[in-house]
């Protein structure tokens, strides 16, 4: 025999849910934009990943297209530009390699399952003076079909959104 909760409790416990659903607490809130009319970005550093020379460029290039595309900032300067010192708040944008993974396109033609590519990178936006102002651990993959620059896209993409949400 199966037991039917009293109605009156199941009432009172989807109002309680229903009223709790609509507050936001401090840790839900979203956070302030930042604001910035300038970023630079310098080139990924490695300690002891090690990157081919084609990633790297392909990485490099992929990610000033793709911060460009979000319209964030009146300008996007690369790493050595003397012209950003210059920019009043300027933020840099600092990549630290934690794991690179060297698929193979062919392996992931045979099977989906193998030969997945993978660039893992710690992301910091800090300013001129080093006070960081965010940072994230961001992936970029190839899994299924595609080159394996493919993967330096799809990181340049994820660093995008990143930059899209917080500025």
């Amino acid at each position: 025999m199966r037991r039917t909760p009293c109605p009156g409790i199941v009432l009172l416990l989807s109002i309680a849910l229903l009223s709790a659903g609509g507050k936001t607490t401090q840790a839900q809130q979203k956070p302030a934009p930042i604001k910035a009319s300038a970023i630079q970005i310098l080139k990924a550093e490695s300690t002891e990943v090690k990157l081919p020379p084609d990633f790297q460029m392909a990485l490099y290039e992929d990610l000033i297209r793709e911060v460009v595309k979000t319209g964030k900032f009146q300008h996007v300067y690369r790493d050595g530009e003397t012209a950003a010192a210059k920019a009043p708040d300027l933020v840099l944008l600092r990549l630290t390699l934690l794991g690179f993974k060297e698929g193979s396109a062919r392996a992931r033609q045979v099977t989906t399952v193998a030969g997945a590519t993978s660039i893992k990178v710690h992301a910091q936006f800090v300013t001129r003076s080093g006070q960081t102002l965010l940072e994230r651990d961001i992936e970029g993959k190839v899994r299924f079909f595609g080159e394996n620059l493919r993967a330096t896209y799809n990181l340049s993409k994820a660093v995008a959104k990143v930059v899209r949400e917080n500025f």
